[in-house]
């Protein structure tokens, strides 16, 4: 999937903001869950996406850990950049190794669609709105209000991510896919 949406994402106009063919989509998911094999090379770019997000929104935990939530949120209250940085590493750092190479690959894609934002018209903060959801949410639920304002803080926080993963996940970001 993740291939996929760093070969088709950056050319695709609005990427993950569309979602795609809901039948396609529940066809789909029902065969990746069973283990059936599946082309999604032949599917719609935004069924792959849906999917995609799916995968995420059902990480136990979240991605980016439940437990972290409260310091994920608190990020960017922090001094600078550089502050904002220094403290996005380290919790990275407290997150299992299968969570944070999935999140190299992640912000390898987004920062490939955000490169080519003129072209696709998803810039880090169109990014961010369509995908922070996925990636973390609170341990307990709570009320709409208290959850508009937390997806709105996390939002903030992904475009922050996107917009600066490079400095925080290195360079070779850029090259995680290698030449596909």
């Amino acid at each position: 999937m993740l291939s996929l949406l760093y070969q088709e994402g950056p050319s695709t106009k609005g990427i993950f903001r569309r979602s795609g063919s809901a039948k396609t989509f529940k066809e789909l998911k029902e065969k990746l869950d069973s283990g059936t094999e599946v082309d999604l090379a032949r599917e719609s770019i935004f069924v792959t996406a849906s999917l995609f997000k799916d995968f995420l929104r059902n990480i136990p935990g979240s991605i980016l850990s439940s437990q972290l939530c409260d310091k994920w949120v608190s990020v960017l209250d922090q001094g600078n950049n550089e502050e904002k940085i220094k403290s996005v590493q380290r919790l990275i750092e407290q997150l299992p190794r299968a969570n944070v190479v999935l999140l190299r690959y992640i912000f390898g894609v987004l920062h490939g669609i955000e490169m080519r934002s003129e072209e696709n018209q998803m810039n880090a903060f169109n990014l961010a709105i369509c995908i922070a959801p996925s990636l973390l949410w609170p341990a307990v639920s709570s009320t709409p209000d208290v959850e508009s304002e937390f997806i709105k803080k996390i939002s903030s926080l992904v475009q922050f991510l996107i917009e600066n993963c490079c400095r925080i996940f290195g360079d070779e970001i850029t090259s995680l896919f290698g030449e596909i």
